[in-house]
């Protein structure tokens, strides 16, 4: 390796801690905390998504092309990626909220991949390593599922207080918070 390239394994630890530190952004900016402005939040849930997308990014092109595992972390930044496009294009903003729906509902449906993959533990990791990534998997999944919950019902329901969806977004964020810190834990 020349001093400027990564290796693959570099790639995706480094890919894993940015895409951690993204997943605590979004969950901190889909917090209520009443010193934040509406903007303020908005603006650190695009960040925390753009840093998603980037480590989902680096983990799948860190990873031998063409099997699951690949394909399920870039399924994940194209998920990112339809949230970010929700965010930044000038749209409707039922449509928006669309997009941010099918956007978590893409990243729960990588994680759901990667998961699968893990399970039949088709790479051969160590027990423990599997079982890390299986759980750290399966919060990011159910994560992005509770979040897709809260915005379908939000979007399904205008006119009743949000309090209920913003409460599936919050958990949604927050656990698949933790699925992605516990993902990027260095491992033995």
């Amino acid at each position: 390796m020349d001093g400027c390239r990564m290796d693959n394994q570099q790639k995706q630890q480094i890919g894993g801690v940015i895409q951690a530190i993204g997943t605590v952004i979004s969950a901190i900016a889909n917090t209520p905390i009443s010193v934040f402005s509406d903007q303020f939040q908005e603006d650190l849930d695009l960040i925390g998504n753009v840093l998603q997308a980037t480590g989902n990014g680096l983990i799948a092109d860190g990873q031998i092309p063409f099997t699951l595992k690949r394909i399920g972390n870039e399924v994940q930044a194209i998920g990112n990626t339809t949230v970010i496009a929700g965010m930044v294009l000038p749209l409707e903003d039922d449509t928006s909220q669309v997009l941010n729906i099918k956007g978590n509902l893409l990243q729960a449906f990588g994680a759901g991949i990667v998961l699968g993959v893990e399970y039949d533990n088709e790479l051969g990791d160590s027990p423990s390593n599997q079982g890390i990534t299986i759980i750290s998997n399966l919060l990011q999944v159910s994560g992005n599922s509770l979040q897709a919950l809260g915005g379908k019902f939000e979007l399904d329901h205008p006119n009743e207080d949000k309090s209920y969806s913003e409460s599936l977004i919050f958990a949604g964020s927050w656990i698949q918070a933790a699925g992605a810190v516990i993902s990027a834990l260095p491992r033995q």
